[in-house]
């Protein structure tokens, strides 16, 4: 025992202290990474893959060459089959008879001009016949150079696979350099490697909005839910830390966050707009208008649903919301009962037109709304302005419009609409359009406009048509060049509603689903991206232990036990009496059919006794099968012979009888 416990300690101080201990498990991040990969790669183009340097037939042979550490210096050192015996550099007369190496091989050696051997030594010629060292071929893999890289002689053929080139080995931080190079020419540097759902709701996802930090995310549906996601409390299963429903029973189609971020504004298919703090709690919400009022300048909020609203870019304390019965209010958020500023479109025709679709600019000194007839009009805010528009484009789209974004140098303005078609307009000259792109389906009143943090690239989703083939696409467009760049799939069944470009994550957001499910989806390149999805991903979630308890729910409802249950009051308890046939007492129904139970039935001439007396004549009852009428008449005569009441009465004052006139006949006289 004491021989093993000593041999134990001696191999033990070989060995670092942590060994045989358990560490946790860390996985890779790149790992991590992989597993969110797109499965496609988008966006690359046949030139880009034409560009990149392919490899040369030296480097894929030399790729496949083994590693001298491996099976090949096994079998190296079976071809020179060296004594170990024998001192390095003795005589080559030695034959293959000597004894085989045991055991790993020595360490290769060469010799220099001092004598020392450096390197591995060369294969004796007594293994492989007589052959001279310099003038004859080498049969094998060769061995290492013996000199300085490059210096080979060019007379002497190889056999075999070729050395590898001289210089420096490429690895896989230098291709992953060259490919950072190579999205660095193309410009655009769209984060598309990575893809991320947020999950949660049962119906399409109408609307978003990202705080400006990037840490918290909003998300709006048609199941009438807002779900709440924080980047740095999330783990890897992506689960919302709050959901609420603000108006039951209306669609969300509108979030947007203060300049602060520490509030957010809902907007619903209700003519009420709320406001929430950061953490989902209800601050307040704006009061509805007088219906019944027709001038929309005199009632004091929205009297039908809203289409979208905005918190102002600048100040705090002050948003915008456009409303189906047409009309664009800014309030203020410290007074819920009244707005501040109504403002009414110009209309191409009488009546009440929608307004389905309202923005700021950048500085917040102008408002965009796109109305219901396919009108634009923009208004500036300055003092004394009012309700004409300052810019009107009559036939801006065909249909309705349902985006629009206005560019930070205030010089674009960016336009979505039903007509499948997204429009790019100059301020300047807002007559014509600067540029028109076609085929972009739209079906959701709610799908918007996004820019790149530099504004070079513009965004939009696409929805589903029925006989199509392709799915939700993301399309993005060069801004200076009014060119396609890159169309991106999302969803091969969902549309896309909604997205959005964070300029300090430098991740994509996109909106999906239909009737039956939704989701938000965050695209991300590990390389350029920061925080966000970054944050999460990595982050496992907490492994369930065998100490954990948890209770199962007890549903208490007091209104079951008889204790608590309300008494019906005295005429509910008569008329549930008057139900019930034996409370009431109400008498037995005649039988229809045969009798049983000492009853007897009610069968017309079923029963034998019955059979009997009307044969005998002793039942003569016939007078339910006469008619009562000429029962009557029978008797009219014998009455008229021989009165016995009233004629009598008559006789002497009145013998004929004098019958009233009706007064049609007076008038037919």
């Amino acid at each position: 025992m004491e021989d093993e416990a000593e041999i134990y300690d001696g191999m033990r101080a070989h060995f670092p202290m942590a060994f045989g201990k358990q560490s946790k498990s860390q996985t890779p991040l790149e790992l991590i990474h992989n597993a969110t990969r797109r499965t496609t790669t988008i966006g690359t183009s046949a030139a880009d893959s034409a560009d990149k340097p392919s490899a040369s037939p030296s480097n894929i042979k030399s790729n496949d060459f083994p590693s001298l550490s491996s099976s090949s210096k096994a079998w190296l050192d079976t071809l020179k089959n060296p004594n170990p015996k024998s001192k390095v550099g003795g005589s080559s007369n030695n034959s293959g008879n000597e004894s085989k190496l045991i055991g790993p091989p020595r360490p290769p050696v060469q010799s220099d001009e001092d004598g020392q051997m450096i390197g591995p030594p060369r294969p004796p010629p007594g293994g492989i016949g007589d052959v001279e060292d310099d003038e004859e071929t080498i049969i094998g893999p060769p061995g290492p150079p013996s000199g300085v890289v490059g210096e080979e002689d060019d007379d002497s053929p190889t056999i075999g696979p070729p050395r590898p080139p001289p210089g420096p080995i490429e690895t896989d931080s230098e291709d992953d350099d060259d490919m950072d190079e190579e999205e660095d020419d193309d410009g655009y540097r769209i984060p598309l490697s990575n893809e991320i759902v947020l999950k949660g709701h049962s119906k399409v996802v109408s609307t978003l909005a990202v705080d400006h930090s990037g840490s918290r995310v909003l998300s709006g549906s048609f199941d009438y839910t807002v779900r709440m996601y924080d980047f740095q409390g999330m783990n890897a299963r992506l689960e919302s830390f709050r959901h609420l429903e603000p108006s039951e029973g209306h669609q969300v189609r509108g979030l947007s966050w203060s300049p602060t971020s520490d509030r957010f504004l809902c907007v619903t298919g209700s003519a009420q707009a709320k406001i929430y703090d950061r953490d989902g709690l209800t601050l307040g919400e704006f009061v509805k208008g007088d219906m019944y009022i027709r001038d929309l300048k005199n009632t004091k909020g929205h009297i039908t649903g809203l289409t979208c609203g905005e918190w102002h870019p600048k100040a705090k304390e002050t948003i915008l919301t456009s409303s189906e019965d047409g009309s664009l209010r800014i309030w203020d958020v410290n007074d819920f009962t009244s707005q501040k500023q109504v403002i009414k479109p110009k209309l191409s025709r009488p009546g009440r037109v929608p307004v389905t679709t309202c923005t700021w600019d950048r500085e917040g000194k102008r408002i965009a709304g796109g109305i219901g007839d396919g009108s634009i009009q923009i208004w500036n805010v300055k003092a004394g302005w009012g309700s004409r528009p300052d810019i009107y484009v009559a036939n801006g789209h065909t249909d309705d419009i349902t985006g629009l974004k206005f560019s930070s140098d205030g010089l674009l303005l960016l336009s979505r609409s039903f007509d499948g078609s997204l429009k790019i307009w100059d301020l300047r000259q807002m007559k014509e359009t600067l540029h028109v792109f076609d085929d972009l389906p739209n079906h959701y009143a709610q799908t918007n406009i996004a820019l790149s943090p530099d504004e070079q690239l513009i965004l939009t989703g696409t929805s589903v048509e029925r006989d199509s083939t392709t799915g939700g696409l993301l399309c993005f467009f060069d801004r200076r060049k009014l060119e396609l760049v890159s169309r991106v799939g999302i969803s091969p069944k969902f549309s896309v509603v909604q997205c959005a470009w964070h300029s300090r994550l430098n991740q994509i957001f996109a909106t999906t689903g239909d009737k039956h499910e939704g989701g938000t989806h965050v695209l991300y390149d590990p390389t350029i991206s920061e925080r966000g999805a970054l944050a999460c991903v990595a982050r496992a979630p907490r492994k369930q232990s065998v100490d954990d308890f948890r209770a199962e729910p007890v549903i208490h409802n007091p209104h079951a036990l008889p204790l608590f249950r309300d008494q019906p009051s005295r005429k509910r308890q008569r008329d549930k009496m008057l139900k019930d046939p034996v409370k009431s007492h109400k008498p037995e129904l005649p039988m229809t059919g045969p009798g049983f139970g000492g009853r007897v039935g009610t069968t017309k001439g079923s029963l034998l006794t019955q059979y009997l007396l009307k044969q005998g004549g002793l039942i003569k009852e016939t007078w339910m099968d006469e008619d009562p009428r000429e029962a009557i008449l029978k008797y009219a005569d014998v009455a008229a012979k021989d009165p016995k009441y009233i004629a009598p009465a008559y006789a002497d004052t009145q013998p004929e009888p004098v019958f009233a006139k009706s007064d049609s006949e007076e008038e037919d006289k």
